[in-house]
């Protein structure tokens, strides 16, 4: 035991929920929700139990959601317009979902220049392949030349290689 009036909770053992106790919870939960269904909202005791638990039924919280938010104090009786006031509007978890399947994500400017600047290399990379760049043409052109200077050459050895031979067979 630590002394003195504050005690540090630095190093102390945690204990964390277990999947599997979080799993029988939830099924502990769906069979109350399940056995209320089937008996319907008799007593005042299961209420209170629910308001105790915190977890509440998902039907009591879609109806509060419909109803407008109760005005504190005089703000009910002033009405105010003002446009930078944003209401902060519950979403459900099924709408989120629903949500983001018909847009595309919104690209940051450096993400679309990058792919941007991709497919141009991309299609560079192609229009070079198939020789219609500027560079291609002159790359094609210096091989013409670099091609013909070496059959000349071969074609001039071979002529040296016949003159060689002919001249061994001469002596």
């Amino acid at each position: 035991m630590p002394r003195g009036k504050y005690t540090n909770h630095k190093g102390r053992n945690r204990k964390f929920t277990s999947p599997e106790e979080l799993e029988e919870q939830r099924k502990q939960e769906e069979l109350k929700q399940k056995w209320r269904k089937e008996h319907g909202p008799s007593s005042s005791e299961e209420e209170s139990e629910d308001n105790k638990s915190g977890s509440g039924s998902s039907d009591e919280s879609d109806s509060d959601d419909d109803q407008p938010a109760k005005a504190k104090g005089v703000s009910g009786l002033i009405e105010v317009e003002n446009p930078n006031r944003v209401v902060k509007k519950n979403k459900k978890l099924n709408n989120l979902d629903n949500l983001g399947d018909g847009e595309k994500p919104q690209l940051s400017r450096r993400e679309r220049e990058e792919i941007e600047r991709q497919r141009a290399a991309a299609a560079y990379q192609k229009a070079h392949a198939e020789g219609k760049t500027d560079q291609a043409r002159a790359d094609l052109a210096r091989l013409a030349i670099i091609r013909q200077q070496r059959e000349e050459a071969a074609k001039r050895r071979e002529a040296e290689k016949k003159a060689k031979d002919e001249a061994t067979k001469k002596r």
